[in-house]
């Protein structure tokens, strides 16, 4: 077996497209999921789960139905299963995602965003 560290800016080197999640790891039946995000995402939720955000560069605002919660480098966030958000970012924010294997970013609402699941780099 090969041991070897997982290093974020190497891997966010490797891609250049926003809101595109990537996985470059596994735990049990989670990912861990490098994105890069920049302006605003849609409204969507995951009815079966919750989803953790981690900004590793940057600043994100989620944006809820009844307020928002905005995250600096170094902070995170989860969003409870079923609560309607919308992740947006004036610059681009380099940010790490926990959630199931399987889970689609834009949940149910689908759009042009909507990324391939389980693309590993």
């Amino acid at each position: 077996m090969t041991y070897q560290a997982i290093n974020f800016d190497n891997k966010f080197g490797l891609f250049d497209e926003q809101w595109s999640p990537k996985v470059i790891a596994e735990m049990n039946d989670y990912q861990f999921k490098v994105v890069k995000l920049e302006g605003e995402f849609v409204w969507h939720d995951h009815k079966d789960t919750d989803e953790t955000f981690i900004v590793l560069e940057g600043h994100l605002r989620i944006d809820f139905r009844d307020g928002h919660v905005d995250l600096a480098a170094g902070e995170m966030y989860v969003v409870p299963k079923g609560v309607e958000h919308k992740p947006y970012a004036a610059a681009e924010a380099k940010v790490l995602l926990i959630e199931p294997r399987g889970v689609v970013n834009t949940g149910d609402a689908g759009s042009s965003k909507t990324a391939q699941n389980d693309v590993w780099i």
